[in-house]
Formats: C-alpha cells, structure tokens, sequence
C-alpha cells in the first residue's frame, strides 16, 4: 500500500525535491504549502501520485483545515515531515541579536511544527508504523554548536528538544519521531556554494524511509547519526 506523506513547504527547494523523490518511488505526495497555486503547480510537473495541499504553517485554523482535507480524501496520513523553514542569521551574534529576528526564526523553524504535529496527530495515530520527520540542521547540535546565526540555530536546537520529547510520548503509541539535517544546500536560504538539492533531499529521504527497526529519537544526516 502506497504511504500518504505530507510535506510542509514542498512548492520549492528541498521539500519539492523530496516530493518529486518519494513521488517517483511509488508514495503519495502531499505538497503543503501557504500559495495553493504554486503547489499545484509543483505537483502537477512532479505527476504520479503527487497531490497539492493548502496549508499555512503560521495558522493554527490553517493546519486544522488541511488535517480535515487529508482525512477525507485519504483517511490516515503515515509520514509527517515538517519541512518548513527559514531565517539564517548569518549577520547576528547572540551577544547583540535583533530579538525580533531571533522570535521570526522560532515562530517559523520552531512553532510551525509544533502546531502541523499537533493538527496532523490524530491522522497519524490512524497508520500503521507512523513517523514524523523534522527538517532540523547541524547547526542545532548543542554539541557541536558554534558562534553565530543564534536565532536559526537555538530555533533548531529548540525543534530537536520537541522531536526527543514526542519521540519519547509517542514511542508506544507506534509512532517514531526523527529529525533529519540536509546539510548546507544550495536553496534560497542555503544560498551559493551549497551541494544539490537532490542531496539534500536524499538525506531526508533516508529518515522518511528508516525501517521499523530503527527506533525512534533518531538525528540523521546522509545515513549517519548526528549527536543532539
């Protein structure tokens, strides 16, 4: 039975490739995004199984809305991957960062998927071996953690602590929760010199696909376990 996986921010970058990725394998592709006109057009060049869904990440009556339309289109939902984000501050130090911006980078890299999960759960909860897979980054390992872009990395470090925190609630409940980092790609956040986006999705792609026996509370990037 094909998979139902909706992907948050898929009209370009990374989670239209990603899309276009699982699309191409057989799954069907939910292609959420707030311009319901710019995803049907990506669905529509991806074709098989791909499928447009108007979501605004930011609205909670938004999430509510595209959970009722996926429920009666399709009745359960396997994979959630909240793959919205944005806000690289790559001019801020945390010393004397513009809070504004840095409140900017959890409402969008943070609250987004909080609030998606919350809407999408009980959607979840009717699959079969369900997961959820947040789109963090490296730069939200407090381990390795550095200087610089403090409201895009403690945003990502922030949605790391919710994937070990659901991860941990939902475990018994048969759903897994992992977060996956695409690395620096070349996208409109990403900017120049980054790798393919193809490479980038790739490495979500192998979370979206970790089989059973892999657990849950899983930080993946390119197949490898990255330290929280």
């Amino acid at each position: 039975m094909a998979r139902i996986i909706l992907i948050t921010g898929a009209n370009r970058g990374i989670g239209r490739e990603l899309a276009n990725q699982l699309a191409a394998d057989g799954d069907t592709v939910l292609l959420g995004a707030r311009d319901i006109g710019a995803a049907t057009k990506a669905a529509m060049e991806i074709g098989g199984n791909a499928r447009a869904v108007q979501i605004d990440v930011s609205n909670q009556l938004s999430a509510d809305a595209a959970a009722k339309k996926i429920e009666a289109e399709f009745g359960r939902l396997d994979v959630l991957v909240n793959n919205v984000g944005g806000v690289f501050d790559y001019t801020q130090q945390a010393s004397t960062a513009d809070l504004a911006v840095v409140q900017q980078a959890l409402d969008i890299n943070f609250f987004s998927a909080w609030r998606v999960t919350q809407a999408m759960l009980p959607l979840l909860r009717k699959a079969q071996g369900a997961r959820i897979v947040n789109v963090s980054s490296e730069k939200g390992s407090l381990e390795n953690m550095t200087a610089g872009v403090p409201g895009y990395s403690t945003s990502k470090a922030a949605l790391n602590a919710l994937t070990r925190n659901l991860a941990a609630e939902l475990a018994d409940q048969g759903i897994a929760v992992h977060a996956a980092s695409p690395g620096w790609t070349a996208t409109d956040l990403g900017g120049e010199g980054g790798r393919p986006v193809a490479e980038g999705a790739a490495s979500i792609k192998y979370v979206v696909n970790l089989s059973a026996d892999a657990g849950t509370s899983g930080f993946y990037q390119d197949g490898k376990s990255l330290p929280w």
